[in-house]
């Protein structure tokens, strides 16, 4: 988890007669619209903030034989600290349990390839996103398989994700063909590799760093848009989110945002 820290200003007023007026105002926190922007910004000085993040859906988040957490989400981490001077505590958390986690309090905040859905978003809060997706078939390069007809097939992916709800909606139990969740893509991938699996639907960079060392194996048709958007994930109500909205626009303004994803995704 990310712990943020951040330094609060106070504006004077010019008139010495209304000093006094202006302490009593300031002390009861009626502020201006900038004054509000600038505290939100500022409310964290001298505090931990935990962030939590699965460690096993490379590229977005891994765990190295180190057992030190690396990915494209530990490097937003790191740079949303930097952006708020924070100091960083990451931890790791099983995906089926890591919204639980957040609401029980041991971690603050969730940044681990998690998509805005409404579903989530009536349990936690989310930021602006910080990246988005799209959907692909992953199978084997020997024609067995064709988005344009799927029937009689097994197709796998991760549960608990939105891609595992759109096989549920749209395949389980239908036209013979039946779907297979795993606790991660990876061991989604290894049903696919082993032919347990005929296809496994997954998102596009998750994907495409598992081709990179799989060459018998690629993108069946083309890329399906589900409006996958990844946001940040807070308890509700929860102040840390209009800080981390503001350290993501800067961070996008400036040109951060995409330095990371090249590096963590340009192969």
């Amino acid at each position: 988890m990310t712990f943020i820290t951040l330094s609060k200003q106070l504006s004077g007023k010019a008139l010495p007669a209304l000093a006094l007026a202006s302490l009593i105002a300031m002390a009861g926190c009626t502020k201006s619209e900038t004054d509000n922007s600038t505290e939100a910004a500022q409310s964290t000085a001298g505090k931990t903030i935990r962030i939590a993040t699965e460690g096993a859906y490379p590229p977005f988040n891994y765990t190295n034989s180190d057992g030190s957490l690396g990915g494209f989400d530990v490097d937003v981490i790191n740079a949303v600290c930097e952006q708020m001077q924070a100091r960083c505590d990451i931890v790791s958390q099983e995906w089926d349990g890591i919204i639980p986690g957040l609401l029980a309090n041991k971690y603050d905040a969730v940044i681990a390839g998690m998509s805005i859905t409404p579903e989530r978003s009536e349990t936690v809060d989310f930021t602006e996103p910080y990246f988005s997706n799209t959907m692909v078939w992953l199978a084997k390069k020997d024609g067995k398989f064709s988005p344009d007809d799927i029937t009689n097939k097994s197709l796998g992916s991760q549960r608990s994700t939105t891609l595992a709800e759109y096989l549920l909606q749209n395949y389980s139990d239908k036209d013979g063909n039946k779907v297979n969740l795993y606790d991660t893509y990876e061991n989604a991938y290894m049903e696919l590799r082993s032919g347990r699996v005929d296809a496994v639907l997954a998102e596009k960079v998750s994907a495409a760093d598992w081709l990179s060392e799989n060459p018998d194996y690629g993108f069946i048709g083309g890329e399906i848009d589900n409006d996958d958007n990844l946001g940040i994930a807070v308890r509700k109500q929860d102040p840390l989110k209009a800080e981390f909205d503001a350290a993501i626009t800067t961070l996008r303004e400036n040109g951060t945002l995409a330095e990371i994803e090249a590096k963590n995704f340009s192969k």
